[in-house]
C-alpha cells in the first residue's frame, strides 16, 4: 500500500509562531502567573501540553473575572486574536499582554478598523461563532455582518448611499468565498473586496483536493473545533467518499481492504507533527 501525506500538513507559521511564544514565556518566566486568552490554538493535545507546563487557558469571562490583579500575571494572546473591547479590558486588568495573534488576522483587524473609520459596511465571511471571527467583528466601528454561505448574500440588506469592504475568516474554503464574492459584486453596489484568506490555508486545500481525488482512502487529521480542520473535512469529502476525520491515532478505525492500494493524509494546521506522523506510520506498518 501506498500512503500520499500532504506537504502543507500541520503547523501553519502563525501556529508555530504562538506555540513558540508560549513555549518560550513558559520557560523563561519563572514565579510569573502565564494565561492564554482562550486555547492558544484549536488543538487539545497542544493546550494539555502547555496546561503541564502551566500555562493556563482562561475560556470564558467568568474565568477571567476571578483571576486576581497581580503584576505577576501574563496574558498572551491567542492566534485567533482578540476584539479591541476584550483588549482593552485585559489592559484594565493589569496584564502584560503578549500578543501572539497570526499576522494574517492582525492585518483584518487593521483593514476593519480602517474601512469601518471610513463608514464602509464591513462584510466578514466566516463563521459567526468561530473567535477569529468574533475577533475580527470587535474592530469595526460600524456593525458588521457575517455570512458563510451563498443563501445568506440574499439576507444583506444592501443600499446604494452606502461602500461595503468584504473580509474573510483567514481559514475559510477558497472555493466557497470566490462564489459570494462573485455574487455580491453582481449585485453592483459599492463594493472593496479584501482576499485576506492566507495562503497557507489556500495552499492547503488545494493540495489536499489533489490528493483526495486520486486515493482510495482519505484521513484528515484536526481538531474537532479546528474551522480549517472541518473545511478541509469537507473539501477532501468532495473528492474521495472514503474520507476519514480524526483527532489523534485513538481516533482512527480503518477497515481497509485489499482493493485499497492508495491513502492520503492531511492535517489542519493546528496539528503537531508527532500525530501526524504517528497516523502515517501506522498505516504504513500496519496494512
Amino acid at each position: 500500500m501506498e500512503v500520499i501525506t500532504a506537504k502543507n500538513a500541520g503547523f501553519c507559521f502563525g501556529v508555530k509562531k504562538a506555540v513558540d511564544m508560549v513555549e518560550s514565556q513558559a520557560k523563561e518566566n519563572t514565579g510569573k502567573n502565564i494565561f492564554t486568552y482562550g486555547p492558544i490554538i484549536h488543538n487539545e493535545e497542544v493546550v494539555k501540553s502547555l496546561e503541564e507546563k502551566g500555562v493556563h487557558a482562561v475560556r470564558s469571562k467568568e474565568e477571567l473575572d476571578k483571576i486576581a490583579c497581580d503584576t505577576n500575571n501574563v496574558m498572551i494572546i491567542r492566534s485567533h486574536g482578540i476584539s479591541k473591547a476584550e483588549q482593552d479590558e485585559l489592559i484594565k486588568k493589569g496584564f502584560e499582554i503578549i500578543d501572539a495573534t497570526c499576522p494574517f488576522v492582525k492585518r483584518i483587524h487593521n483593514t476593519v478598523r480602517e474601512e469601518s473609520e471610513k463608514g464602509k459596511h464591513i462584510i466578514i465571511i466566516g463563521n459567526k461563532n468561530h473567535p477569529e471571527v468574533e475577533g475580527i467583528m470587535g474592530w469595526s466601528t460600524t456593525p458588521p455582518t457575517v455570512i458563510e454561505s451563498l443563501e445568506e448574500v440574499d439576507d444583506i440588506n444592501f443600499e446604494k448611499d452606502t461602500s461595503y469592504c468584504v473580509v474573510a475568516q483567514t481559514t475559510f474554503n477558497h472555493n466557497k468565498f470566490k462564489e459570494i464574492v462573485e455574487k455580491i459584486q453582481t449585485l453592483g453596489y459599492d463594493v472593496n473586496v479584501v482576499t485576506t484568506i492566507c495562503n497557507a490555508t489556500y495552499e492547503r486545500q488545494s493540495e489536499s483536493r489533489k490528493i483526495a481525488a486520486k486515493v482510495d482512502t482519505m484521513i484528515v487529521i484536526g481538531d474537532t473545533h479546528s474551522s480549517n480542520s472541518k473545511k478541509l473535512y469537507e473539501i477532501c469529502k468532495e473528492e474521495c467518499e472514503d474520507t476519514h476525520f480524526i483527532q489523534t491515532l485513538d481516533d482512527l478505525n480503518l477497515d481497509l481492504t485489499k482493493s485499497v492500494r492508495l491513502v492520503g493524509i492531511t492535517a489542519g494546521a493546528s496539528t503537531p507533527d508527532y500525530i501526524i506522523e504517528e497516523v502515517q506510520n501506522y498505516v504504513r506498518v500496519d496494512f
